[in-house]
């Protein structure tokens, strides 16, 4: 466990004395540029652990990404090592589908303590929902960030996470219709009590996201990276990648359907991934898209 190594591995040369608001975004930053939100290893024969000293292993010296509870851990592991008031939430996330949150607590939050100000800093959602700031801890503000606006609202303990997207440009209309699209303005992403959790509390979720036919990641193979400019994915054979805001108050989004031979190649490329074994793609229509 390395500061300066996982620090070289986000490509981050700042500052890292002061346990403020700049610093935490700069890092932050770094890690979601650097560190992809990906499932592949459900989809290449590995099983996905929990145990920190594997996970820093795979992220930072393997150069791979990982779920939630992979870049929420680092993530917080690393904050507390600079000297932040870092703890771990869990959250419900949102099915459009069947509009409803989700039963079970699948998502791991990390919550960082600044002089009196709680944030939301989640590095672990990845495609549009992925926030690109810290969030204050505030029911009813809309917070807007290059993504779009985010906001928190809170009810009876409960705090709710929603976004709001721009309008859309799709070049190529064939993917007009695709279940990778988001089709509302407006999207429910998540919900959370305020119980600080741990890692044991998501033992029995790591195996079953990665096992269940129920679940998304065994749907659909996911690999996606935030830009300076937007968010690039890879789900299944489908490239996507959204620039925001390439006009006013309109994001472009651009698909490419991928042949076999170019996964690989585009994993490399696009996301400085190399896996160790063989991956095969899937994408199971019908299931919504994270």
């Amino acid at each position: 466990m390395n500061l300066e190594e996982y620090f070289a591995r986000i490509g981050y040369k700042g500052p890292t004395e002061k346990q403020d608001l700049e610093t935490l975004t700069d890092i932050f930053q770094h890690h979601i540029r650097a560190v992809p939100f990906e499932n592949l290893s459900i989809h290449c024969g590995e099983k996905i652990t929990l145990e920190l000293e594997e996970v820093y292993n795979k992220i930072v010296r393997r150069k791979r990404g990982g779920w939630c509870m992979e870049n929420n851990q680092l993530l917080g592991w690393v904050l507390k090592c600079l000297g932040y008031d870092a703890s771990f939430l869990g959250a419900y996330v949102f099915n459009p589908h069947q509009n409803a949150y989700a039963t079970i607590m699948t998502h791991f939050l990390v919550k960082v303590v600044l002089d009196g100000k709680p944030y939301i800093v989640d590095g672990g959602f990845g495609v549009s929902y992925q926030m690109w700031q810290p969030m204050e801890l505030v029911s009813g503000k809309d917070q807007p960030q290059a993504p779009g606006v985010f906001r928190f609202t809170e009810k009876n303990a409960v705090w709710y996470l929603e976004k709001m997207r721009r309008k859309q440009h799709i070049p190529n209309q064939h993917f007009s219709n695709s279940d990778l699209l988001e089709k509302k303005e407006c999207r429910k992403v998540y919900m959370f009590s305020l119980e600080p959790r741990t890692v044991e509390d998501f033992r029995f979720q790591c195996t079953y996201l990665q096992t269940s036919p129920d679940s998304l990641f065994t749907k659909k193979s996911i690999c996606t990276l935030q830009t300076t400019e937007g968010f690039r994915a890879l789900i299944g054979w489908t490239l996507t990648e959204t620039t925001y805001n390439y006009k006013e108050n309109m994001d472009l989004v651009e698909f490419i359907t991928l042949e076999d031979e170019e996964v690989e190649k585009t994993l490399k490329e696009k996301f400085n991934i190399t896996l160790d074994r063989k991956l095969v793609p899937i994408n199971i229509k019908g299931f919504y898209t994270i």
